[in-house]
């Protein structure tokens, strides 16, 4: 008299779980590309920073001397550079325009 009792699967639909992770790519995920005109803009922005640095003659004369000269000339002397152009200048060492002064192309 015993009664044969069925599976709980017998009773209810089987659905399969997806797995934890899945198919993931192994790359990272880039960063959000800029827009042209906010790279433009912050360049532009960086590029007169210097320009304004070029111009200050508390730091002493420029011509001659690539922009990081000048500025650590300055630190010798405690003339008090700007730290942010310090940063700016060796974040960006290889470009011509952020390294050379304003008056770099004029024959000394």
């Amino acid at each position: 008299m015993t009664a044969k009792r069925g599976l709980i699967t017998d009773s209810f639909k089987v659905v399969k779980k997806a797995r934890r992770g899945g198919k993931q790519d192994k790359r990272p995920t880039p960063p959000p590309p800029q827009k042209e005109a906010e790279i433009e803009t912050a360049r532009e922005e960086e590029l007169q920073k210097l320009r304004q640095f070029d111009l200050d003659c508390r730091f002493g004369p420029c011509t001659g001397i690539s922009r990081l000269e000048r500025w650590e000339r300055a630190k010798l002397h405690d003339l008090k550079p700007p730290e942010e152009i310090r940063d700016l200048l060796l974040q960006t060492s290889d470009d011509p325009e952020y390294s050379q002064s304003l008056w770099s192309e004029y024959p000394v």
